[in-house]
């Protein structure tokens, strides 16, 4: 898509690529966990830092599937069997609101002539609970979901992945996440990447680049 006349965005680059879980999309394990727990907030957090940990989760996030990691994981926590099945049971209840002002800045981008794409780590058993749930998803040219390619970000493999489906030339392409080991993986592959810190942070990054004119619509 050539950059449309009279809009910023210019022939400098060709994609903005966005994480979406902490950049889009509010996604936090406490918010189904916290009515689980019913107040005890400092078992909350020792569950989920020592059984249902970010590094277990990840896992899924590779292609492994639901089941295989709630039967895994119940053996080595029997104690916690129930509180491990909510997690796939009950998934859907980990998932916030859209991130407003990152959506205004999506919104924008479409009429700024840049091709638009999403690149997460994300399960492919939930990915399709959520993606009804936010119609700005439907606004991306192509999405890739870490679950179904089965490589997880900083990985180099998932980005070239990326970048050869669609035809980007990483010179030429803005990548977004709040990640900082997948920023720099991002630069590393000639990138321009930008680590999420807020809409505020993120519209002023986009303007410096010349993707947005900085006021707000």
């Amino acid at each position: 898509m050539a950059a449309t006349p009279g809009h910023p965005g210019s022939a400098r680059w060709d994609a903005v690529v966005f994480d979406l879980g902490g950049v889009l999309i509010d996604w936090n394990p406490r918010y189904l966990y916290r009515e689980l727990f019913a107040g005890d907030e400092a078992g909350m957090e020792r569950f989920l830092a020592e059984v249902t940990t970010p590094e277990w989760n990840l896992q899924q996030d590779a292609g492994r599937t639901w089941d295989e990691a709630v039967e895994a994981l119940t053996r080595v926590h029997p104690e916690h069997a129930e509180l491990i099945a909510a997690y796939r049971d009950r998934w859907q209840e980990t998932l916030g609101e859209a991130i407003g002002s990152t959506v205004e800045i999506l919104d924008e981008l479409r009429h700024v002539g840049v091709r638009l794409f999403a690149l997460s780590n994300w399960s492919a058993e939930t990915f399709p609970v959520a993606r009804p749930r936010y119609p700005f998803l439907e606004w991306f040219e192509g999405i890739v979901i870490s679950g179904e390619v089965r490589i997880t970000k900083p990985d180099e493999r998932v980005y070239r992945h990326l970048l050869e489906r669609y035809g980007l030339d990483p010179a030429r392409t803005v990548f977004i996440d709040d990640s900082e080991a997948n920023v720099r993986a991002a630069q590393d592959l000639g990138m321009t990447a930008i680590r999420f810190e807020g809409g505020d942070a993120l519209r002023s990054s986009l303007t410096e680049l010349g993707l947005l004119d900085g006021s707000i619509s």
